[in-house]
């Protein structure tokens, strides 16, 4: 046992070393990512100054072209103020297309049969006809606009003009006015198709944004863990160990103050080496890969330096290697010497024991790790809800696509036994 007052090296520990690694390897938090979620089913219904503008300048067009286009047809009735009020009730109506876009469709179609019911020659009237079914068809179902068009064609070209003085189109007309008619609805499905090609890369990005801002709760949450996982290690091993070292100085204070001495050395060692590691790991998690280790910590492969401050606290344990030792990825041997401190601080704590066999095996494939011990056996481990021990462990060796088990010794006592894999991907990331 080294002297109370020997000073120590410099050092890092085992949990700042996979600390640093947990640093570099996990995505870093970075600003918070907001998510602003469009609703791609619901349109803007306000009236726009677009709208307004859109809707006067139809109404100059249809003003000014029927004028002319009325002139030009001898048959035509000449515009009156009536006929002026219907080319302009189109365009008004266009304002609040956003809003209804079918009642708009309905109410311009109305006023376009009318405008032709009474008789005034064919012409630019048909302009907001054409922007409201554009609106309605590209807003809507089309089973509820395409119709109207063909009940509009029925309309003007044939019912219209057989009750009332406008002239009958010739075929010639109503050739070219189905054919207008065909080129208007397929405006209408490409405009839809753009529309809803937008409308999916928007929720692709939004679905994007949000896994990622899942992904990164999810990876800070791990972090999280790692290091609560990792103070737990430090801390309830290295406590673990004063609080046994503490009593055994305070029963021994009287009788055998030589050996209550030893035990204060033990406790000043231990609550050094404590210190060392939490500011180790605080340094890791702050400086990254600015602060590597100062020195060589010990991992598995030094399986005497993993149970050194478990001999120092008065536990008798005994370690057996089997196979040829070999460096480890660096997350293996973190949590195999973990394990291996963390069911000796269990034995120290609550099993009563006083002596512990740690074996390490090492295969091409793995490495096990077990630790048996004479004391009360199952009965005297800490229960799975009762702490973060044996839950911890398991939870780094499954973590690592390994297992672990904790129970009955074959020859009484407590047997922990963890299987680790040296898979590939766990390789190299060491």
């Amino acid at each position: 046992m080294a002297p109370a007052s020997a000073p120590s090296k410099p050092r890092t520990s085992a949990c700042a070393r996979h600390l640093a690694y947990v640093s570099r390897t996990m995505t870093p938090s970075p600003d918070p990512v907001y998510v602003r979620v469009v609703h791609t089913d619901r349109r803007d219904t306000s009236i726009a100054p677009r709208d307004v503008l859109i809707a006067l300048g139809v109404a100059i067009v249809q003003v000014v072209g029927s004028v002319g286009a009325n002139h030009n047809q001898s048959w035509a009735t000449p515009l009156d103020a009536a006929g002026f009020v219907l080319l302009v009730c189109g365009p008004l109506a266009l304002l609040v297309r956003r809003r209804r876009p079918v009642t708009v469709l309905l109410v311009v179609l109305a006023v376009t049969v009318l405008y032709v019911a009474r008789g005034y020659g064919y012409g630019p009237v048909f302009l907001s006809l054409v922007v409201a079914f554009l609106s309605a068809a590209t807003a809507g179902s089309r089973w509820r606009t395409y119709p109207i068009l063909a009940v509009g064609y029925v309309l003007i070209v044939f019912a219209v003009p057989a009750v009332s003085l406008a002239e009958v189109p010739s075929l010639l007309a109503l050739t070219g006015i189905a054919a207008w008619l065909l080129v208007l609805l397929a405006v209408a499905e490409i405009i839809r198709q753009r529309r809803g090609t937008l409308d999916a890369r928007r929720q692709r990005a939004e679905a994007a944004q949000r896994s990622t801002l899942d992904e990164q709760r999810r990876r800070a949450s791990e972090e999280r863990l790692a290091i609560a996982r990792e103070l737990h290690d430090v801390l309830a091993h290295s406590l673990s160990l004063i609080n046994v070292q503490a009593s055994v100085a305070l029963e021994l204070w009287d009788s055998r103050p030589e050996q209550s001495q030893e035990a204060l050395a033990a406790i000043k060692i231990a609550s050094r080496d404590a210190i060392g590691d939490v500011h180790a790991l605080l340094a890791s998690l702050r400086g990254g890969d600015d602060s590597p280790p100062t020195a060589p910590t010990a991992g598995i492969v030094d399986l005497d330096g993993v149970v050194e401050r478990a001999r120092a606290a008065g536990l008798a344990v005994t370690t057996v290697v089997e196979g040829t030792p070999r460096p480890l990825p660096a997350v293996v041997d973190v949590a195999a010497a973990r394990i291996v401190q963390e069911s000796l601080t269990n034995v120290a704590r609550h099993s009563g024991g006083s002596s512990a066999d740690v074996t390490v095996t090492y295969s091409p494939t793995s490495v096990r790790v077990r630790i048996d011990d004479d004391g009360r056996g199952p009965d005297g481990a800490p229960s799975g809800g009762g702490g973060n021990g044996i839950p911890g462990m398991r939870e780094r060796a499954r973590a690592l696509g390994g297992e672990l088990t904790a129970g009955s010794g074959p020859g009484g006592g407590f047997r922990v036994q963890a299987t680790l894999p040296l898979a590939h991907d766990t390789a190299g990331r060491a």
